[in-house]
């Protein structure tokens, strides 16, 4: 599970996790472009993380309409450095499912306050 917080454009993310791990969120435009993409920092050995940083995308509001936020879970194995995508969930004009597209709209529509919700993982 994976509860993700945002006022209009900032996000707070925090997951249920056992493993070294981190968050990557990347903007899309309509087209499936990247526009933009951050990373949490890594939390080692947690048996539930709490990424507590906040994350702003520069998006005109005409444009939030058609942008979709993909929010991925990696575990980082720090022996190997490798990582593994645990899992994702998308947001926005290609929300993986109604719950993460009600969610958008919800931000979009909260004016600066904090709009947070559970979601389930896909997986990978």
């Amino acid at each position: 599970m994976f509860k993700l917080c945002g006022p209009g454009g900032s996000f707070q993310c925090s997951a249920v996790l056992f493993t070294d791990t981190y968050v990557k969120l990347v903007m899309l435009d309509s087209n499936g472009r990247e526009m933009s993409k951050c990373k949490t920092s890594v939390c080692r050995g947690q048996p539930s993380p709490t990424y507590k940083e906040t994350f702003i995308f520069q998006v005109s509001l005409f444009q939030l309409s058609e942008v979709t936020l993909q929010v991925l879970v990696y575990s980082r194995r720090s022996s190997v450095w490798r990582r593994e995508r645990l899992g994702w969930v998308s947001l926005g004009l290609n929300s993986t499912t109604e719950e993460q597209e009600e969610h958008w709209t919800q931000m979009r529509e909260a004016e600066g306050q904090q709009v947070c919700q559970w979601h389930t993982l896909l997986d990978s």
